[in-house]
């Protein structure tokens, strides 16, 4: 097996394992939160420590730590959102028929917290490994946060698959901003821009004279680039995606089934189908 299809082969195991574990201790009862978080929380620190460990090690295993290290510090930030730890000051349901920039802003004050640690992350990341050697933290964090931006915008302005049985119930307002339309132009731009970065990093990892850590850093960035835009068309197509993790929050989702996207009046009138 040759180094870019094992790098591929780890980053689609990481995506599906780490989404799949967050997931779950999401989905555990509520008492257990606490203490779930204070583990992650353990877990993004040493993923900070390996993040600056690994951008001075331009090399293969060096590639690997700063990919697991970039995850680390984002399930970290996703761990804390989907609890309700790290969201933002409105934690209420859309306002009945609310449209244009009153949607706009009431939507902004449910996650403003939570983009601001992201993006703060993103910057003291990029300052932290500024003109070091190994950018493959960096790179992966920054393709995590774009990608992830990108999603929330398509889901806000309309999508066709919106997979709402994974909002926790804590959660279930979220699930009022949320809009189901057949057609969304900014879903064209995200799939375009995304294509042109990742035709980009594979020509990086394709090149004749690349070493053995670029093909490899590349190819790990370019991977996890390409799950971000795999992510995005899941959204556009009715494609049964949520059959990867279903089976994870199965008996939990069913006994809070009524708390989710439907039960409130207020939720189907926001997110109505256009």
């Amino acid at each position: 097996m040759n180094d870019s299809v094992f790098a591929i082969l780890a980053v689609v195991a990481a995506w599906w394992l780490s989404t799949g574990v967050v997931l779950r201790v999401v989905w555990l009862p509520r008492r257990m939160h606490r203490a779930s978080l204070a583990i992650f929380t353990v877990i993004a620190v040493l993923g900070g420590y390996g993040l600056l460990r690994a951008a001075s090690m331009p090399t293969v295993g060096g590639a690997y730590l700063g990919l697991a290290s970039s995850l680390a510090l984002w399930a970290w930030h996703e761990l804390s959102f989907l609890v309700g730890v790290v969201c933002g000051p409105r934690r209420e349901p859309c306002r009945e028929r609310a449209t244009g920039w009153v949607r706009f802003r009431d939507a902004t004050a449910t996650v403003i917290h939570h983009e601001i640690a992201l993006a703060a992350t993103m910057v003291a990341i990029a300052a932290a490994t500024w003109g070091a050697p190994n950018q493959v933290a960096t790179g992966t964090f920054l393709v995590l946060w774009v990608m992830r931006l990108s999603a929330k915008f398509n889901v806000f302005s309309g999508v066709r698959n919106l997979s709402e049985e994974f909002v926790p119930p804590h959660l279930r307002y979220l699930s009022s901003y949320f809009r189901r339309t057949r057609y969304n132009p900014l879903m064209l731009l995200s799939l375009g821009g995304g294509a042109v970065a990742l035709a980009m990093l594979v020509g990086m990892a394709s090149a004749a004279d690349a070493s053995r850590f670029t093909v490899v850093g590349s190819t790990l960035v370019s991977a996890m680039l390409a799950l971000g835009l795999l992510e995005h068309v899941f959204l556009a197509v009715p494609l049964p995606d949520a059959m990867l993790w279903r089976w994870l929050i199965r008996g939990e989702r069913e006994t809070t089934e009524p708390t989710l996207l439907g039960a409130d009046p207020a939720v189907a009138l926001c997110s109505k189908e256009l």
